[in-house]
């Protein structure tokens, strides 16, 4: 055990017992994450060619879902899905469910921005090409739009990931036993401060670090060619 300034008395042993719960939390949050990026990404790209659309009311329906979402924070959609939401009548299984469906709703206005820009940047000489050999509005936008918006948009998601994994934090305000919520448990049953924030800090790095390597690789090997 060794001391520090102020009396403080450090002990990682607390620590080291509870990494299996640390791990469970850590990989928690990354299954939240990528559920929470798939279905976003699903309304992302529905609320992209929306925004998109001629008609102007579906337009304006999501750019009005998207500026809510902008201006309120994550933790008052949290609240509100876990607390309100089943006062309305709208109930949830537990409280991960709950986070989840306010994190998806959270994330889909994002990736709907991402997709919109993706959508934007598409160069018309794409699209040209397509019409020119005869391929349908479908056609089109299955082997020429998705594709090539993908590969655009392919370093927003790695970042929008990367941000999810981190936001995921803010479940263990509803008790959802994610990483965040280990270090607050160790905490409070046994007072170690700076040992619980240390380790966690580090595995949010560490991981963060990981998939951001990872991605950047994904990155590369699918750029687009200009």
């Amino acid at each position: 055990m060794f001391q520090a300034g102020g009396g403080y008395h450090f002990n990682w042993s607390i620590v080291i017992q509870h990494l299996p719960m640390l791990y469970d939390g850590l990989f928690l949050a990354l299954k939240l994450a990528v559920v929470a990026l798939f279905i976003g990404s699903v309304i992302g790209i529905a609320g992209a060619w929306a925004r998109a659309s001629k008609y102007r009311v579906v337009a304006a329906v999501f750019a009005a879902y998207v500026e809510f979402v902008r201006n309120v924070p994550l933790l008052v959609l949290v609240f509100f899905a876990y607390f309100a939401l089943p006062i309305m009548g709208i109930k949830f299984l537990n409280n991960v469910a709950s986070f989840e469906a306010a994190f998806i709703f959270y994330s889909g206005a994002y990736l709907t921005e991402v997709f919109r820009s993706g959508l934007a940047a598409i160069p018309e000489g794409y699209v040209q090409a397509a019409k020119a050999i005869g391929l349908t509005p479908l056609q089109r936008g299955r082997y020429i739009v998705l594709p090539v918006m993908f590969r655009i948009v392919l370093p927003a998601l790695s970042n929008t990931f990367i941000s999810l994994f981190k936001d995921t934090s803010i479940a263990s305000a509803i008790g959802v036993k994610e990483l965040t919520f280990g270090a607050v448990y160790l905490d409070v049953n046994f007072f170690r401060v700076i040992e619980a924030w240390s380790v966690v800090a580090a595995m949010y790095l560490v991981t963060a670090a990981i998939l951001a390597s990872l991605l950047r690789l994904l990155e590369r090997r699918y750029a687009v060619i200009k």
